[in-house]
């Protein structure tokens, strides 16, 4: 037996539609493409969504291109690193921050975040805390205490 000789199993492969080969073969005429129009002429091509030049359904209903939630708090971050400029057992709280240039406005809850290393003990008072945050000031020595959001404005 030879590759030459080889043969796909019968009935497996089937012969490609061959349109606009006259009406004998079924396909003649409009070649399967309907009556006139711009689908119906060769070379056409349209993008997804495309409505025929009517705005289309995506620009006409822009709220489903996305989701905004109405109820999303905004915090003001800081990382324990940056409590390192304030002075080894003073007390940190979101005026002081805001004072110090860290916070850019008190309109929003301070969250402090874990990133970096807090090198002495500080009290710190803030809106939130992550929990690894709260875990690197209080093993270097110092308080992590939460303090409820009044909507601080300055």
């Amino acid at each position: 037996m030879r590759q030459n000789n080889i043969a796909p199993p019968p009935g497996s492969r089937k012969a490609p539609k061959r349109v606009g080969r006259g009406n004998a073969s079924g396909h003649g005429t409009y070649a399967g493409r309907g009556l006139n129009g711009q689908k119906s002429r060769s070379g056409h091509k349209m993008r997804p969504g495309f409505e025929g030049g009517q705005l289309p359904l995506i620009k006409r209903l822009p709220r489903k291109r996305g989701f905004v939630n109405i109820f999303r708090k905004e915090y003001s971050i800081v990382n324990v690193d940056k409590l390192n400029i304030f002075e080894e057992g003073s007390e940190v709280t979101p005026e002081k921050l805001h004072a110090a240039g860290l916070v850019k406005t008190l309109k929003h809850p301070v969250k402090i975040l874990a990133t970096g290393e807090v090198g002495h003990a500080v009290t710190v008072r803030a809106n939130k805390f992550s929990a690894a945050a709260k875990a690197k000031i209080e093993a270097a020595g110092g308080k992590a205490e939460e303090v409820e959001y009044a909507g601080q404005v300055k």
